[in-house]
Formats: C-alpha cells, structure tokens, sequence
C-alpha cells in the first residue's frame, strides 16, 4: 500500500502525518508529490525524505489533479500491485483514519472515499455551502448519494491506474471528475466516515473560492447555460405553434425538434466535447423522444386540469433538465473507457507519466526528478 500525498507550500503539518502514519503501520509506502513549491518549503521535503518518503517534484506549480497523476503514474511504476491512499498535506486527515483507509482498500474496496461531518462551530461556511452544492449537483448527475465529494482522503485499488490516468483536470476539478467518471462507468464506491477537522477556519487551503470553482462546476454550468437556451427556444416555439395550430401536441412536437437541434449542437462541442459520432446522435434522439413523451403526457395531465400553458411548462421543466443531464453524461455522450479524451487549456491530457504507464495512458512527458 502507498500514501499519496500532494503538496504545495507544505510546513510541519506534512511531516507530522508521515512521521504518524509511519509509526502506525510500518509496511506503508510513503510517496510525496511537490506541485511547484518555493525554497522556503525545502526543511520540510527534507524531513519527508529522511521519514523514507520518495518525494517526486514539479518545477512549476500545476494544480493539485496534476499532482495527484504524477503520483499514480509512479506507483503504477514502481508498485504496480499496491493500492493507494491519497491525503491532503495541510493537516486535515488524521492520520489513524489514513491508515484506517488503507486497510479497508486492502480488504478489497474499489473506490474509498473519506467522508466528513460538515456539521459544528469549526466547520468553515463556504466548505459547508460547497459540499452541499457539490452533493447534491453530482446526486443529479449520477444518482450516487455521495456525502463529501470534496474530500481528499480517498482509496484506489491497482487496477484502477490505467483509468486514473486518463481523468481530465490538473487541479481541484480531477476530484470531482473522478467521482463522476466513476459513476458513469459502475464502479463502486465505498464511503467510509472520518474524523472532521479544520484548523484555524481551514486558512492553510489552496481552494481559491471562485476560480477553482469556476473549474469544478464547468460541465453542469455550460449544460445549465445550455438547457437553459433549448428551453427559452421551446419556450418561444411551443407558444408560437399554439397559437397558429390549436394542437397542443402538434406545437409540443414541433418545437421540441427545434430545441433539441440547438441541445444537441451545443453539447455535443461544447459541454460533452465529444467528436462527430453516430452513436451519440441516436443515443441523443431515444432520449430527446423519451423526453418529448414525457413532457406531452405532463403537459397534457396539467392543461387538463386548468393550468396554464406556459405555468405547467416552466413546472416540468426542471424535472427533465436534470434527468437529461444524467442520462446525456451517462450514456449519450460518455466515453468509453478505453478513449482518450481531448485536450483543452485547463485540462491537459496525462502529464509527468514515465514511459510504460504512457502508451496506456495516453501522455507523452516525462517527469521531472527532484532536484532538492
């Protein structure tokens, strides 16, 4: 078993957790990654490296989901039978609950995540807000009932690299995806509770509140931004053809095509990114169909007993964005897990991969020795 631990800007905290971890289960391999650290963090690298701790280094800082890939990439390396246990360096994860970790991706987890308690007076507001939102957000995505999906604390058998390294972000967004990308592929995911702790209102955290923000909920906010488009189109459509028809469902059908045309175009390059594929366009027009079903039954049920047109319209609504949502990720759109995903400025494919875990994985740099 290795701990994974990412770092950046690390102080005593780090060493405090290796130095524990280690003295409460020897057989741990301890495995540090430096995302770009200034000299001033050098006393304690050192200190990692004298626990026995391999440290890997980045010359530039790149995010925390670089970091935690340069990591695996290793392990996949060196210890390609190990699984791996990855915790924050900031002094958020006690260790017994790291080392507790460990053992139960021993005992046979998949997928371990180290849930916390977002409840009493330390807990920071913002990371009681952004668990919530995140929770329930990733609920409608995937279906899995998920109580932190921004912990650090997390578990991952060994065959589970080859995966790992083809999740898109290089910083705090890769968490997210993983947990998304997992769901959409079936894996299971086991949640196991851990002791909740923030020191000093979390003030050592490297999230910054809006841009990374910005980062992680990207794909919901362009298929909202998206949804919400498609339904001012319908909107406007369904009203217009009601009024020069006098069918309900003529005008729902007929504007359904028009909006589900802009849908699918959009989220086809911009949302999903995914390439020109037969498969999706069919895959796209069972659900557009299903949903059109649906959305007639429910109009037609509301109408019927005397809600108006558009009222019952912007009822229903929500309903179907987010059950599209789900299935669109999931199964419209979602790669297979073989594919290698596109390259975009903030989500550079597989970095810092040695050779053998590269022609899996898709990368092609090598990784930077630590020079300190």
């Amino acid at each position: 078993m290795v701990v994974l631990v990412p770092a950046y800007q690390p102080d005593g905290q780090l060493l405090s957790l290796l130095a524990a971890v280690h003295q409460l289960d020897p057989t741990l391999e301890l495995l540090v990654v430096d995302d770009g650290s200034a000299e001033a963090t050098a006393p304690a690298l050192a200190g990692a490296r004298e626990l026995g701790a391999t440290v890997l280094r980045h010359e530039v800082n790149r995010g925390k989901g670089a970091a935690l890939r340069t990591g695996l990439a290793h392990v996949a390396r060196v210890w390609p039978h190990a699984g791996v246990v990855t915790a924050d360096a900031d002094g958020q994860h006690l260790p017994e609950d790291v080392v507790a970790a460990a053992a139960r991706v021993r005992a046979g987890s998949c997928l371990l995540l180290g849930v916390r308690r977002f409840t009493g007076e330390g807990v920071p507001l913002r990371s009681r807000v952004g668990n919530l939102v995140s929770m329930v957000l990733v609920r409608a995505a995937t279906g899995r009932a998920l109580t932190d999906t921004q912990t650090g604390l997390r578990g991952f058998s060994p065959g589970l690299w080859p995966w790992l390294l083809t999740v898109r972000g290089d910083r705090f967004e890769y968490e997210l995806r993983v947990l998304l990308e997992a769901a959409r592929l079936g894996l299971p995911i086991d949640q196991m509770p851990i002791t909740t702790v923030y020191a000093q209102g979390n003030t050592s955290s490297h999230f910054r509140a809006v841009r990374d923000s910005v980062r992680v909920y990207r794909p919901l906010a362009l298929f909202l931004l998206s949804s919400l488009t498609a339904f001012a189109v319908d909107s406007v459509a369904l009203v217009l053809l009601d009024a020069l028809t006098g069918s309900l469902w003529l005008s729902v059908v007929g504007a359904r095509l028009v909006s589900g045309t802009v849908n699918y175009s959009v989220n086809r390059r911009v949302v999903f990114t995914a390439g020109r594929s037969r498969g999706s366009a069919l895959g796209y027009i069972a659900l557009a169909g299903s949903l059109l079903l649906a959305n007639l039954v429910l109009l037609s049920g509301l109408t019927a007993a005397g809600v108006g047109l558009l009222p019952a319209k912007l009822g229903t609504e929500p309903l179907l964005v987010t059950l599209s949502f789900a299935v669109q990720r999931v199964a419209v759109f979602g790669r297979s897990r073989a594919h290698r995903p596109s390259s975009s400025p903030d989500t550079d494919l597989v970095t810092d991969v040695p050779a053998p875990v590269a022609a899996l994985a898709g990368g092609h740099r090598a990784m930077t020795p630590d020079r300190r």
